[in-house]
């Protein structure tokens, strides 16, 4: 099932730190997907449903050029990828082979997917830049896919920086990386996660105010009962 605008709109404004936290007081440790970083700054946060995507080793028979026009190829899955989704890319960390470039990018960017996140790289950088599509990846390479990559498969279970990720899993990505939030768990973890970002909004203007933090972060007794008065006055 496909996240509600009200999902969407929500969790724009819950930072991926927030999330591992709350994950993490849930029982989930690993859910920050190494090696994603934002390929250029003040790209912001996004929110979308993961479309996966999987490579394996390349294999000389199969990662070839010829590949590329296979109707099992990186081509026929952007074609698949419904507006607003999250492209989340299995390339198992390898950073001398580019998954996508310009192009793929290009199209991603016209049919409306909202980012890309992979734990590889992309190539014609300047080109993916100049296409406006988001995407946090483990840097540049100009070698194709093809050199150190083969394409599988998509909307499968992959392992993207080293993290389980499932099609319809809700994907969050911010300046810190990226965070999935298992699809099952989305329901209970948003209105935690929205309070707890507006929770540490207020212990800030604590802060700034020359609060000490003992007693403040985590809020005692008496800071939750402030806390909640500054909620009953909003």
């Amino acid at each position: 099932m496909a996240l509600s605008s009200e999902i969407v709109a929500a969790l724009k404004h819950v930072s991926t730190a927030t999330l591992t936290t709350v994950l993490l007081k849930k029982g989930l440790r690993n859910v920050w997907l190494r090696g994603t970083k934002p390929l250029r700054e003040g790209q912001g946060r996004i929110v979308g449903e993961a479309f996966t995507l999987r490579f394996v080793p390349a294999r000389e028979d199969l990662a070839t050029p010829a590949s590329w026009s296979s109707p099992i190829s990186t081509r026929a899955a952007i074609e698949a990828m419904p507006e607003g989704c999250i492209a989340v890319v299995d390339a198992m960390g390898i950073t001398d082979a580019g998954i996508f470039g310009d192009i793929l990018c290009s199209r991603m960017a016209k049919r409306g997917v909202a980012g890309l996140v992979t734990d590889g790289v992309v190539r014609d950088v300047a080109g993916v830049l100049a296409s406006g599509l988001s995407v946090w990846c483990d840097g540049v390479a100009a070698p194709p896919s093809v050199a150190g990559l083969t394409f599988v498969n998509w909307q499968e279970p992959v392992g993207c920086g080293g993290v389980a990720v499932f099609p319809g899993d809700a994907i969050v990505v911010d300046d810190d990386g990226a965070v999935v939030i298992p699809q099952a768990l989305v329901d209970e973890v948003v209105p935690v996660a929205v309070e707890q970002e507006r929770l540490e909004g207020w212990i800030m203007s604590e802060v700034e105010k020359g609060t000490p933090l003992p007693g403040l972060y985590p809020p005692n007794e008496d800071n939750k009962a402030r806390y909640e008065a500054f909620k009953a006055a909003q």
